[in-house]
């Protein structure tokens, strides 16, 4: 579904006139299945936030190509209705004066659907994110951390895409509302059969959600495992990330 081909990305250092660069993403390949969740971890400042703009068509990368379903996600159209988003900061991800309903209808109006069947798609993803029809007209101000994101999650499937990439996407909900939301995506993944990217330096929540993980560092990959054999990572940099979960626990 999605192949991410020696993928490299620098950015420039030191202002706007500065020619120093720093490289951020250093051929980075892997693929991810239809209806797979491939969740990528690592520390604050190892690319995977870079690369998950990459995969949404946001940035270019300077080498290498992703492809979606063979067609390269720089083309709009390769991604439109294809590929949605869910961020870490929910406060800015509605805009603050429009309602859930009009921040929902956005996707279903770029596909050019129907009023009233994007109407009655709007009600339906509200009862599967849990959320009542009379949210409809609150406005984000109205809404708890954890409601927002349930409407940003819903936003994101209405166009029933193929893949969803959460970047952060639980990291500012508390404890209880995480599990409440990651069992939300889980419920969604089951009904839309869709696959997810799911970003993370949350190992746990990675372990719950995914069934494989790719773990980066310095803007490379330095073991890509599948969930099950999560507690048999072989290089140094994946032991120690998985040992500092053990000793929080």
């Amino acid at each position: 579904m999605l192949s991410v081909s020696h993928i490299e990305k620098c950015y420039k250092k030191g202002g706007m006139f500065s020619k120093e660069k720093q490289m951020v993403l250093k051929g980075i390949s892997f693929e991810c299945k239809q209806g797979e969740c491939l969740g990528i971890i690592g520390e604050s400042g190892s690319g995977k936030s870079t690369l998950g703009r990459l995969m949404l068509g946001i940035e270019k990368p300077d080498s290498g190509a992703i492809l979606f379903e063979g067609m390269n996600v720089e083309n709009r159209k390769a991604r439109l209705g294809k590929i949605s988003a869910v961020f870490q900061d929910y406060t800015s991800s509605i805009h603050p004066f429009n309602t859930v309903e009009q921040a929902m209808m956005e996707p279903l109006k770029l596909l050019k659907i129907a009023k009233q069947e994007a109407q009655a798609k709007i009600d339906l993803l509200l009862q599967q994110v849990g959320l009542p029809p009379s949210y409809r007209t609150k406005y984000p101000h109205e809404l708890s951390g954890g409601e927002a994101q349930r409407v940003c999650i819903a936003r994101a499937a209405a166009t029933e895409p193929k893949c969803i990439v959460l970047d952060e996407a639980v990291s500012s909900l508390d404890g209880s509302v995480q599990k409440q939301v990651l069992d939300l995506l889980k419920s969604l993944k089951t009904i839309y059969d869709m696959g997810y990217i799911f970003i993370t330096h949350d190992i746990q929540a990675a372990a719950y959600l995914c069934d494989r993980v790719i773990i980066i560092r310095e803007g490379r990959i330095e073991e890509i495992v599948h969930i099950e054999h999560l507690n048999d990572v072989k290089t140094p940099y994946a032991r120690k990330l998985l040992e500092a979960v053990i000793m929080q626990q």
